[in-house]
């Protein structure tokens, strides 16, 4: 064949090849995208749905709750199947159930309903999450496309957090509550639509096959720690409850390791854990949200209670951090290449705890703009840190275990949130109750103090144990 021939062929390969990847990639994002926008659309129409509803504080709570809780219990469960029986099969299943339950609370008559609603939504984030990043994983051979497809994919994360609150606060205010629930089903329906034309199957179970001990083991586990780390700050750490559920989420890990030691086919292999970046990975990632989900809890309750903010204004106060965060991710992947991942971790930890701690010496008269200053400082740091976060773990593990260790990374990130919220949340909510602004923002600061230094642990233990390559090991 003449050589101009040989090249004319390899060109329209090499678009078609760029373009499906393009359409897999668009199709992930959908998904984590819809992820995180249903754990922030919501919180601005809790009040109108307690008052239509007639619901008491505790059920609006769960309203919240029940999300955040069947995400985090069944992230393992979610990227184990996908390893087993398809990654895109499971991507579908966990979008048809964001649909599905998406649908239930628009129409729910009443709380409990709604709860239920809001639990099946959770559990097809943490269905297709996983499995979002272990196709991208598997659709990227290149480490360079691939750290970069990655943090595309993280920056939508973002994107929700930048839309979520403020286009929730306007949903609510013109079309009424039931429109934020509503909002997910054409996204949803797209992603369906998308996946079924475009995404391509990959599984390799090697023999595996459900671990369902395991799985009990892990949901009880982190279900009685998610129920603890919720509910202490109300009912009080030593009431016999939580004291219950904490010896709970104790036993359950203990026999979980005990179960999965050695076992063929284990839902979370233990020798996973011999790899020193990947182990570093999952506690920066918890870190990260740590600080990051506590800082989006209160950081809205300052603009609201001292400074007379509305919903809608502190949503939008929050817009210019979330923009930085997607344009940074969305160049995280070429300069984790340029100049490492122990140095983006750093460098994302680092400004991270710097905006909190500056977050912490605000006080009622700190100009808006001062404040504006410092979210995009947080901003940029977490759009350094979450794509090579991410790329350090799944590159960390062989590739049949891509699944595994994207649920393993989730399931950090959800249960450094909840306990984020719930132990920075605490903190501000013992100083806040005395009803002064001057105790609120005592309560403010030393909770986001707590935040920097927990980040600025993250930052040390980047810098001691993640290699400048982590992203870059073989795949076997």
């Amino acid at each position: 064949m003449p050589f101009s021939s040989l090249v004319a062929t390899r060109e329209p390969r090499a678009a078609a090849e760029h373009r499906k990847h393009t359409a897999i990639l668009f199709t992930m994002c959908l998904g984590v995208f819809l992820a995180q926008l249903d754990s922030t659309v919501v919180y601005l129409g809790v009040k109108d749905i307690g008052r239509d509803l007639g619901s008491s504080v505790s059920q609006m709570q769960w309203v919240l709750d029940s999300y955040n809780l069947a995400y985090a219990t069944f992230l393992l469960t979610g990227g184990a199947l996908g390893d087993l029986y398809g990654r895109a099969r499971i991507f579908l299943v966990g979008i048809g159930l964001i649909v599905f339950g998406s649908l239930v609370c628009t129409l729910a008559p009443d709380a409990t309903i709604l709860i239920a609603g809001r639990a099946v939504t959770g559990l097809g984030a943490a269905l297709q999450v996983p499995a979002s990043l272990a196709i991208l994983t598997v659709t990227y051979s290149d480490p360079t496309e691939r750290g970069h497809s990655i943090g595309i994919w993280a920056s939508c994360n973002g994107l929700a957090i930048a839309t979520g609150p403020s286009l929730g606060g306007l949903l609510v205010d013109v079309a009424g509550w039931r429109s934020i629930f509503l909002l997910s089903v054409p996204v949803g329906m797209l992603a369906l639509a998308m996946t079924l034309l475009r995404v391509p199957e990959s599984k390799n179970p090697e023999g595996r096959h459900l671990d369902p001990v395991g799985q009990v083991l892990a949901i009880i586990a982190l279900a009685a720690l998610a129920f603890l780390t919720i509910e202490g700050p109300h009912w009080g750490w030593t009431d016999p409850t939580i004291v219950v559920l904490a010896g709970v989420a104790i036993a359950a890990s203990a026999l979980f390791l005990l179960a999965e030691r050695g076992k063929p086919g284990a839902l979370v292999p233990l020798d996973l854990f011999h790899n020193t970046p990947f182990n570093a990975s999952l506690a920066i990632a918890g870190m990260m949200t740590f600080g990051m989900y506590a800082m989006l809890f209160l950081v809205p309750l300052y603009l609201q209670s001292i400074r007379s903010f509305s919903a809608l204004a502190a949503g939008l106060a929050l817009v210019p951090m979330s923009l930085v965060f997607t344009v940074v991710s969305q160049r995280s992947g070429p300069l984790t290449k340029r100049v490492g991942a122990r140095a983006m971790m750093i460098g994302g930890m680092g400004l991270m705890g710097t905006g909190l701690l500056l977050l912490a010496a605000i006080s009622a008269a700190t100009s808006l703009w001062a404040i504006e200053a410092v979210l995009i400082v947080i901003g940029v740091g977490l759009g350094l840190n979450t794509g090579p976060v991410n790329a350090v773990a799944v590159a960390n593990v062989p590739a049949a275990r891509s699944g595994t260790a994207s649920g393993l990374l989730n399931t950090t990130r959800m249960v450094g949130a909840t306990l984020g919220i719930a132990v920075l949340g605490a903190i501000f909510a013992v100083y806040a109750a005395t009803g002064t602004t001057e105790a609120t923002i005592t309560g403010l600061r030393l909770a986001w103090l707590g935040g920097a230094i927990v980040e600025l642990a993250g930052a040390a233990l980047a810098l001691v144990f993640i290699r400048a390559d982590s992203t870059e090991q073989p795949r076997n």
